[in-house]
């Protein structure tokens, strides 16, 4: 940094000032050090950086690995938002969520200076893997309804709050007789989603509709619809997700039931491609890319020192073909 100043004719300082994007050097002194920085190829130091500093610029982000839609877009979201803030990321992407291999990537992060830590844990057995290393560096969290430790933020999309907007659009279309395909129990999200069905449906008078619980894939949507075509189907259902959705569409297509004339569905995730579904699919849009940016800003304050809690990021009903009024 002192052959670049040198170079450029500033003092040291100054070319601290345009790497940190100071505000207070000229547009012309910013662009001899530019010029004398690409002529030298100088490069920082970031561990030099991270001693003097004790920031890292870089955050920990550990996930199931899952290749499902909400996981995997969510990872993606909170990389773009740390980018966005100037901070990189560090992965660790477990193929166990036992409590070992859970512990093993906060430590790791730990001793690797990381700044914060940001866990996407869609199933419930990771809620109290952070509890070791709360005092360390800040976690958030990014599951719905969980109770980790004190000392653990928590941030997520309101699940339950999507799930009661696709029951109450099926309930002011009139339907009295509405199902549900849940996601598989361990998983936040499904039991969440569970919750707002019922909720909504009690609020209603209504009594809840027949329930099958699939695992997230088509293939278990398909299951589910057979199941129904057996036992009678309701006039109206409300599908975990979006992928199970295509599998009962598919299903009552090949049976003769026509969508939304002989019943309704609703999915939810919004994931790509959902409008293309036959019929387009009316669905749960979740704000990835807000809860992306919710998390590092909660991160980001508690950096500062200023921890704060913030509300669920709301999900939104879009409303396409799949509904429609009971026959």
């Amino acid at each position: 940094m002192y052959d670049v100043a040198r170079l450029a004719g500033v003092s040291h300082m100054t070319v601290s000032r345009v790497l940190n994007d100071h505000g207070s050097v000229s547009a012309e002194t910013r662009r001899k050090v530019r010029a004398a920085i690409d002529e030298l190829g100088y490069r920082r130091n970031v561990a030099a950086r991270t001693l003097v500093t004790r920031r890292s610029s870089t955050i920990g982000i550990i996930t199931s690995g899952s290749m499902l839609y909400g996981p995997s877009s969510t990872m993606i979201a909170v990389e773009r938002s740390a980018r966005d803030a100037g901070y990189y990321v560090s992965l660790a992407s477990l193929a166990s969520i036992q409590p070992s291999a859970v512990a093993e990537a906060i430590s790791y992060f730990v001793d690797q200076g990381v700044d914060g830590i940001a866990v996407i844990a869609p199933e419930a057995g990771v809620a109290h893997m952070a509890e070791p290393f709360i005092s360390a560096v800040p976690v958030v969290l990014i599951a719905a309804g969980a109770e980790p430790a004190a000392g653990v933020q928590i941030t997520a999309i309101d699940q339950e709050q999507g799930a009661r907007q696709a029951t109450r659009h099926l309930i002011d279309l009139g339907h009295t007789v509405i199902g549900h395909v849940a996601g598989p129990e361990p998983w936040f999200d499904a039991s969440a989603r569970l919750r707002g069905w019922r909720r909504e449906l009690a609020a209603a008078g209504l009594s809840p509709g027949p329930v099958i619980t699939g695992d997230w894939t088509p293939e278990s949507g398909v299951r589910a619809a057979r199941t129904l075509l057996e036992r009678g189907l309701p006039s109206a259902l409300f599908v975990a997700n979006d992928l199970m959705a295509l599998g009962v569409l598919r299903v009552l297509h090949e049976a003769g039931v026509a969508v939304p004339e002989q019943i309704s569905v609703v999915g939810f995730d919004d994931m790509p491609g959902a409008s293309h579904f036959a019929p387009g699919l009316t669905t749960i849009r979740q704000d990835v890319e807000g809860l992306g940016a919710q998390c590092i800003g909660m991160l980001l304050d508690a950096f500062d020192g200023h921890p704060t809690d913030r509300p669920p990021v709301p999900a939104r009903l879009i409303v396409r073909d799949s509904t429609a009024p009971p026959r």
